[in-house]
């Protein structure tokens, strides 16, 4: 089967969130699997800088109309690193040559809606430029929802795409692509098509919805997100159109790639360690495997931590906290708890960026408690690594959470998760209760309310079962060795383009 996984970004050539970490993971496992699978996106700033040297230009200039004016953009041709998943890049800095991908910290860029409906029908260019008739157009979020619309309009009477089907991920529904109305005649699609039951959205337009409408299968990157996006608290406004689409609607939980996030092998980390310490046991014949400290890397990596986040080098539990700046992430909540928190005997890291009220907040609390809370208000990717494997607990108190990477990363690198219970968080996180950790299935806390008061009672709980090293021991360990890989996950994709070809 041949693929065409079209994106606006992914891993590593360009990066916002997780539908990058999904871009540049998927098509490597489904090659895996032996399909046909190509990746495009276009050749952003970012991408340029970092890849110049691996990008080479496959001779084809592709034309793409819009807004009645005829547009030509060079197509180039790198692979995923460790693959030979080819990766196309449309080229056109007047729109992609910019400091970020969507907009400044000011906003969004005013004209994002000519740069990805631009990138859309490049997307669907370029194979009939190459001769490579997709089976599957793998969309994903707001920015490449027209192609399943051109597909079943503008280009269903070209035989290049007449078997052509499409698969639409939904990774946030928040990001919707909506725009003006005058911006529809950029789509060069017929004016019948901006109606209520396509792309028209509360007089605006609506690319998002008009990918749902049209695509012969729809996903959200989790099971329960795939439930809750049907209902009025998270479908955004397009919960209706969801609920319309759900024979036809699907949950599939993103993986991780072990081969970026494995503490035994991860470059970044001051010490490398995993679940059992062979040497260990090997000279040990006496200890028990259930006694056993096979995380000596893993103190390494915590009191490391603290000495680069400006904290005190004390055997206390630390806590962790890798996000975007925003109140969707359950930021509000932890601004409201620091206080409590550094009353308790513990130390706090935060890493991230975002909105300027918030950065404000968190700086604040970070001068006033120096020896408690360390606020590292910035991106910084091999600091990333080294919280989740330096602290004890992680984070993860968001509003809703479509799936979650971080609560996976933390299972492998034992760091413990602390999560409220929505999205991919309630799929993936067990709350630990005598019953569950018994029956070795706990791995991590969950609470279900969003309010400061239930998110400080979750990481008591937490805090009480540190205090028991052995029973911390088994909870970290059940973690450790789950399977959250991409292996299951590309499978369930398979399934689904074989669903949308029949």
């Amino acid at each position: 089967m041949r693929i065409l996984f079209v994106t606006a970004e992914a891993v590593p050539f360009a990066k916002t969130g997780g539908l990058a970490d999904v871009a540049g993971a998927v098509p490597k496992s489904l090659r895996a699997l032996g399909e046909d699978v190509a990746l495009i996106l276009p050749y952003y700033r970012q991408t340029r800088e970092k890849f110049a040297a691996q990008v080479r230009d496959t001779g084809v200039k592709l034309s793409v109309s819009l807004g009645g004016e005829a547009i030509a953009a060079p197509l180039l041709r790198t692979t995923l690193p460790d693959s030979n998943v080819p990766v196309y890049l449309v080229d056109h800095p007047p729109f992609f040559d910019r400091e970020h991908l969507y907009g400044t910290p000011a906003g969004d860029y005013p004209d994002n809606a000519e740069r990805f409906i631009f990138f859309s029908k490049a997307a669907l260019a370029a194979p009939k430029a190459l001769n490579w008739a997709p089976d599957i157009y793998h969309c994903n979020d707001w920015q490449t929802a027209l192609v399943p619309v051109y597909l079943k309009s503008t280009h269903a009477t070209d035989p290049f795409y007449a078997h052509a089907r499409s698969l639409l991920t939904l990774h946030n529904l928040a990001y919707q692509g909506t725009f003006p109305r005058q911006s529809f005649p950029l789509t060069g699609l017929p004016e019948a098509r901006f109606n209520w039951r396509e792309l028209e959205f509360y007089g605006k337009l609506n690319l998002l919805k008009g990918g749902i409408v049209h695509a012969d299968r729809l996903n959200a990157v989790s099971r329960r997100y795939a439930l809750e996006i049907q209902t009025k608290d998270f479908g955004c406004g397009l919960e209706g159109v969801l609920a319309s689409r759900a024979q036809h609607l699907h949950g599939i939980l993103n993986g991780i790639d072990y081969g970026a996030w494995n503490p035994a092998t991860d470059p970044l980390l001051p010490a490398n360690y995993g679940p059992v310490s062979h040497l260990q046991l090997a000279h040990s014949g006496h200890v028990r495997i259930e006694d056993a400290t096979p995380l000596a890397g893993k103190a390494a990596c915590k009191r490391a931590l603290q000495e680069q986040c400006g904290l005190p080098a004390r055997d206390v539990p630390l806590l962790g906290l890798i996000s975007r700046l925003d109140v969707q992430k359950g930021l509000d909540l932890v601004v409201a708890i620091l206080p409590d928190l550094a009353r308790l005997d513990l130390q706090f890291v935060l890493l991230g960026t975002g909105t300027r009220e918030l950065h404000d907040l968190l700086a604040a609390a970070g001068r006033e408690y120096p020896d408690r809370l360390s606020m590292q208000l910035t991106f910084d990717n091999r600091l990333a690594h080294q919280i989740e494997a330096g602290c004890d607990m992680f984070l993860m108190p968001s509003r809703y959470e479509p799936c979650g990477l971080n609560q996976l990363y933390s299972l492998k690198y034992g760091t413990v998760p602390v999560v409220r219970k929505t999205g991919g968080l309630a799929d993936t996180i067990t709350n630990c209760t005598p019953t569950s950790l018994a029956k070795g299935t706990a791995n991590g806390f969950s609470f279900e309310s969003y309010s400061p008061a239930a998110l400080l009672h979750c990481i008591r709980r937490a805090l009480r079962v540190y205090s028991n090293p052995r029973t911390w021991r088994r909870l970290m360990r059940i973690g450790m060795a789950q399977d959250w890989s991409w292996d299951a996950s590309a499978g369930e994709y398979q399934r689904l383009y074989r669903l949308a070809c029949s």
